[in-house]
């Protein structure tokens, strides 16, 4: 076996989003002497984050106080919120809900906001090496001591071929996890090391996100719409989105719970309808098309937390938890998460290095952070429990009544158990793409600039290959080939009539649905060569 280099750091986080890299600013505020090093499987930091996401800005004021000064791209404030309950043709008006309301809040490009943090970062003299994929846990004597990144060049088969470079080991005294919703590490670390075992099941969504350029007079620059109801029906969560910013720029998209029942269900399908609502498609007319993607969205909340620190380092932002449903916002849990690490590991230092920053959980639970998620907890497991009309009834009685102070806590049942077999769900019948406002997966997927090396080992894999065929195909009718939103899963029907599965682990845009949903949890996503997947473009 070829013999890996070893790099030795003080703090290794894998993970440049704006978690892992506010707790590298952070760290370096606190402990300048310390040295940080950054990971990421992107091509560069901001690589697999579309565009179009409304900001709540307080924890960057928190952790770069001077950040409009210093050249943050935060620069379209959010000035009108809408929220309509969407029937099949028509929108009608509701009273936006405090946490829904943005006054104070900007519509970025999320990508620009991360590649911004980055250079601040590094500025700081945070060394973060972009296009490494962090894909081994080292644990020595029940202890994380850091990860490896996976090998380059490796054949189809797993062999090295011509080009091939082992991975690199990256060890320090704390690692920590930054790697967003499902990551494949986080995944292992929480195992390994039972951090869920006091919490509820993790319950997540599947966000469509499209970017669209429009004429100048259908923009209105500030405008944040959100939606419920159509195209989705009453027993599902979910809902839309539309927001006006930049030059001439709308972020559009659709949220579907994870924990949805049909397994006939195509959230794509479902965003491509969505579009053709009179109200929505009107924002629309006249523009085109310029960018696509999909990403899973971490929705539990407080409940469904994991333990936070472990022997050797922490979870921090979406691979923890730490999103927002009601409000729809993530960033700036994510980000503040990142900061109470940060401050933890260097409280750790100064006391001597513990195996494990037990003060990450103390400054959390001491936090504006915490007090946010304790009000918003009942919100999103209470439409999993009443459906939506009892759900906005719930939410409404939470909110303004109780004010997020209710004596109990609900909680949430696992994703993959939800669907129900196909032979007692009703099919449903998508229309065809018109190529003018809705469109096919192949065209979406190709507006991702999602590239893998063609020639490298699949990094989506059946644990046991067996179950495709009497679970998935013989009882669901392989939902796979319809969660997915890349059309990465096709049930092939072969001439004796039986079904078998192609994998196109080449069109992936590292959503991590399949990973979530697979109703036998069979399917398990890992990290492709460092630097493939989508490769979204700075600057929009």
């Amino acid at each position: 076996m070829t013999q890996r280099e070893a790099m030795q750091f003080d703090v290794v986080i894998v993970g440049a989003g704006p978690a892992g890299l506010s707790a590298s600013i952070r760290l370096k505020q606190l402990a300048p002497e310390l040295s940080i090093c950054v990971l990421d499987k992107g091509s560069e930091p901001g690589a697999h984050i579309l565009s179009g996401a409304v900001i709540d800005p307080r924890a960057l004021a928190e952790l770069i106080p001077d950040f409009a000064e210093s050249g943050a791209p935060l620069h379209t404030r959010a000035s009108t919120d809408r929220f309509v309950f969407l029937t099949r043709q028509r929108a009608i008006g509701l009273p936006v809900p405090p946490p829904m309301q943005n006054h104070g809040n900007f519509i970025v490009s999320l990508g620009d906001v991360t590649r911004w943090l980055a250079t601040q970062a590094e500025a700081a003299g945070v060394e973060i090496y972009a296009g490494f994929a962090a894909a081994e846990l080292l644990i020595e004597d029940g202890q994380v001591v850091g990860v490896a990144t996976g090998d380059m060049g490796l054949g189809r088969d797993g062999a090295p071929g011509a080009n091939h470079q082992p991975g690199i080991e990256l060890r320090a005294p704390y690692t920590l996890f930054a790697e967003g919703c499902r990551g494949s590490l986080s995944k292992q670390v929480m195992r390994r090391f039972d951090l869920c075992r006091d919490s509820q099941p993790q319950t997540h969504g599947l966000g469509i996100k499209e970017l669209w350029e429009v004429p100048a007079d259908r923009h209105q620059p500030g405008l944040v719409l959100h939606s419920l109801g159509w195209p989705l029906d009453a027993a599902t969560y979910g809902g839309g989105f539309l927001y006006h910013f930049g030059n001439n720029l709308i972020s559009i998209g659709l949220v579907v719970g994870l924990d949805y029942r049909n397994p006939f269900l195509s959230p794509f399908a479902e965003m491509q309808r969505f579009k053709h609502h009179p109200s929505i498609g009107a924002h629309l007319a006249g523009g085109r098309r310029i960018a696509y993607g999909a990403r899973a969205l971490i929705e539990g909340g407080l409940q469904s937390l994991p333990r936070l620190t472990f022997p050797g380092g922490a979870l921090v932002g979406d691979a923890a938890g730490f999103l927002n449903a009601p409000r729809i916002k993530g960033t700036h849990a994510a980000m503040k998460s990142g900061m109470l690490a940060a401050e933890a590991v260097a409280d750790a230092f100064a006391a001597g290095r513990p195996a494990e920053p037990l003060g990450y959980s103390e400054r959390f639970r001491a936090s504006w952070l915490h007090e946010e998620l304790h009000r918003a907890r009942n919100i999103r497991p209470g439409f999993a429990k009443f459906g939506l009309y009892g759900g906005l009834a719930h939410a409404a009685i939470d909110h303004y009544l109780l004010r997020g102070r209710a004596p109990w806590t609900l909680g949430h049942h696992p994703d993959h158990e939800s669907l129900i077999p196909a032979a007692g769900a009703p099919p449903i019948a998508y229309p065809r793409p018109d190529g003018v406002l809705s469109f096919d997966l192949n065209s979406s997927v190709f507006l991702s600039n999602t590239n893998h090396a063609e020639d490298q080992p699949a990094h989506l894999r059946l644990r046991d290959p067996a179950l495709w065929q009497s679970v998935n195909q013989a009882l669901y009718a392989s939902p796979e080939s319809r969660y997915c939103p890349a059309g990465v899963y096709e049930s092939i029907a072969e001439p004796d009539g039986e079904h078998r599965l192609q994998i196109n682990a080449q069109n992936c845009v590292h959503c991590k649905t399949c990973d979530i949903k697979d109703p036998r949890q069979n399917i398990d996503w890992t990290t492709p060569e460092g630097g493939g997947g989508p490769n979204y473009p700075g600057g929009m």
